[in-house]
């Protein structure tokens, strides 16, 4: 007698095959899901790099280096240092007019502590600007471009600049905005108008600033009692507010929205793949390891009718110097083991000046 179930599937093995079924579908959704997501970011990452490669600009008349640089620097495992520049290019309203440096600030990174010094240079800083006369050393912008300004504040400062930034308005505006506004802790209450009037109040205390709204509390400069050390102030913390937002695993979700605006507002000597680079190797690296220094010194006024300058101390740029030197490994800390700077009254802007410029909120 043939026994016609043998080659017959029992219930157990029909629940053990809609099992399998089921696994394969359920992997092949996954697997799908899987290969889009993979093409979305290869997309979103090509078109972050395309974007910001546009911004990437080489310093004209010289090669790799800085001429203070015995050897090229690489930010993946040396000391460097980068000078911000924020462009004001509507102020005069000429044709071709590049404009000014409304904002100076000079970043130094140390691989080995994984930290960051950030100074910021008073605009109307007095100095000698080469190939020029003594002047504002944000006209030097306006005379030759970030080379000049390049060349002027490696002879303020005696320190090699690796890289660059320049950054316009509206570009500083949009990319606070993308990484969802700023925190800071504004000093005392004041009020102040952006360029097309809108009034912005600023209480104070912790206070949370949109894009527009930061850029008023950085620029803000007559209201404040300590003038433009107070700006300066707010500025460097605009600024640490910032990298401290684009230092977060958030920022990663947003890269395609960054990187337009830093491709179309945005220039620098620095390429892409060194970004990636540093963010890859310095990843605890934020905003609570830099330590903001602060140039002191006195108003100057000349000319008739009298012009404003600020007249930097020659003890607090050296002092400042030489911290910025040690950061960058080009002086051993020994060398600099007589300044009071580090964290004394001298450079420190956790303390004010007797200089504090006290008429500079008139100029």
């Amino acid at each position: 007698m043939v026994d016609i179930n043998r080659n017959s599937p029992t219930r157990k093995d029909n629940r053990s095959n809609k099992k399998k079924r089921r696994r394969r579908i359920l992997l092949a959704i996954i697997l799908t899901f899987l290969v889009a997501g993979l093409g979305y970011a290869g997309y979103v990452g090509y078109h972050a790099y395309q974007a910001v490669n546009k911004s990437y600009q080489q310093i004209k008349g010289r090669g790799d280096k800085s001429a203070l640089r015995k050897s090229p620097v690489y930010v993946s495992s040396d000391p460097f240092s980068v000078l911000i520049l924020g462009i004001e290019n509507y102020a005069s309203g000429k044709k071709g007019d590049p404009g000014r440096t409304d904002t100076m600030m000079v970043a130094t990174f140390n691989p080995k502590e994984q930290t960051m010094k950030l100074v910021s240079i008073p605009r109307d800083s007095r100095v000698r600007i080469p190939g020029w006369r003594k002047d504002k050393i944000n006209a030097a912008y306006g005379h030759g471009g970030k080379e000049l300004s390049i060349k002027t504040v490696e002879n303020l400062l005696d320190i090699p600049i690796d890289y660059y930034v320049t950054v316009n308005f509206d570009g500083f505006k949009n990319i606070v905005n993308i990484l969802g506004g700023v925190d800071v802790n504004v000093p005392f209450n004041f009020n102040d108008i952006d360029p097309q009037w809108h009034r912005y109040y600023f209480y104070k205390g912790p206070q949370h600033l949109s894009g527009n709204a930061a850029l008023v509390y950085a620029r803000m400069r007559y209201k404040d009692p300590r003038g433009d050390f107070g700006r300066n102030t707010r500025q460097r913390e605009i600024v640490s507010a910032v990298i401290g937002k684009l230092s977060s695993p958030s920022a990663i979700l947003k890269i395609g929205d960054i990187a337009d605006q830093l491709g179309n507002n945005i220039e620098t000597n620095m390429k892409i793949s060194d970004a990636i680079a540093f963010r890859q190797k310095y990843t605890d690296f934020n905003s609570s390891k830099i330590q903001q220094l602060q140039i002191k010194g006195s108003d100057l006024y000349l000319g008739y009718p009298k012009e404003y300058f600020f007249q930097p101390d020659p003890q607090s740029l050296d002092e400042v110097s030489t911290i910025l030197k040690t950061h960058l490994g080009l002086i051993s800390p020994s060398s600099s083991s007589g300044s009071t700077t580090s964290s004394g009254s001298s450079s420190s802007d956790s303390q004010s000046s007797s200089n504090d410029s006290q008429n500079s909120s008139n100029h």
